[in-house]
């Protein structure tokens, strides 16, 4: 059976490969994907960074027919389809990172908006993706753009910052203090992290990733989709097994990033 037609005549294609979006198609150079509470200050975000020319943010086209959101269609390999990036891609990775939380400094929320927060971050300096990890970033080529941006909400540098961190190089349960320590460091210094942001981070590295770890159990108990979902399927084991990995190095993430 072919692929459904969307009303603007364009076959659309299911997309693969999230955890937690219900839905999300490819229609032509769009994507199609449901509309939240959040979608307009989501959107109004996105149109910002890419005002102030920012790399890695996919164009807004608004809303369809149907309801649904339509942003632009990004080719590329997804982060966790390729290969594990070099320290210089680490570093490019965190300059990037940089370059979004620059831009979103001056960012004013429109009136009543709203957002959609899982895990309440450790404050709220400016807005951010909060999911900025391998499955959010495709890659074609010298390309790189962040997807998903649905999560985005306020925020601090920091919170934001530990997860890239984390996800990336990554830093998970098995990993060898000695290879990830500078791989962790080549995030950092990509970013630029001052040397107040280097002491905080080794501690927040363990509670954002046991923050990811708590979702789940407690999605777990209540029956929450998806995160009951994602429990049943063995991601609690996983980032419990990363915050205890970071918990149980704090001397070597303090000395790579000295």
């Amino acid at each position: 059976m072919a692929p459904p037609d969307g009303l603007d005549g364009l076959t659309e294609q299911p997309l693969t490969g999230g955890n937690v979006a219900a839905a999300v198609v490819r229609s032509g150079d769009t994507v199609r994907k449901p509309w939240t509470p959040a979608t307009p200050a989501v959107h109004a975000f996105l149109r910002h960074l890419r005002g102030k020319g920012v790399p890695g943010v996919p164009a807004v086209h608004g809303r369809d027919e149907q309801g649904r959101q339509v942003l632009e269609y990004v080719p590329g390999e997804q982060g966790l389809s390729a290969p594990p990036m070099t320290v210089a891609e680490l570093r490019r990775l965190g300059t990037m990172v940089r370059a979004l939380h620059d831009a979103s400094a001056d960012f004013v929320p429109p009136p009543g908006a709203r957002w959609e927060v899982a895990i309440p971050p450790d404050g709220a300096e400016l807005v951010c993706h909060q999911d900025l990890a391998p499955w959010n970033l495709i890659r074609d080529g010298e390309t790189w753009t962040f997807i998903d941006w649905d999560a985005a909400a306020p925020g601090t540098r920091l919170w934001d910052l530990a997860y890239v961190a984390q996800t990336f190089p990554p830093l998970v349960a098995g990993g060898d203090p000695r290879a990830d320590g500078p791989r962790l460091r080549a995030v950092v210094d990509g970013y630029g992290l001052d040397a107040a942001g280097r002491d905080a981070l080794p501690e927040l590295l363990v509670r954002r990733t046991r923050a990811m770890f708590d979702l789940l159990e407690n999605g777990a108990r209540s029956g929450t989709l998806p995160w009951a979902r994602l429990w049943a399927e063995g991601h609690g084991v996983h980032w419990g097994g990363a915050a205890d990995y970071l918990a149980g190095h704090l001397p070597e993430w303090r000395s790579a990033l000295r």
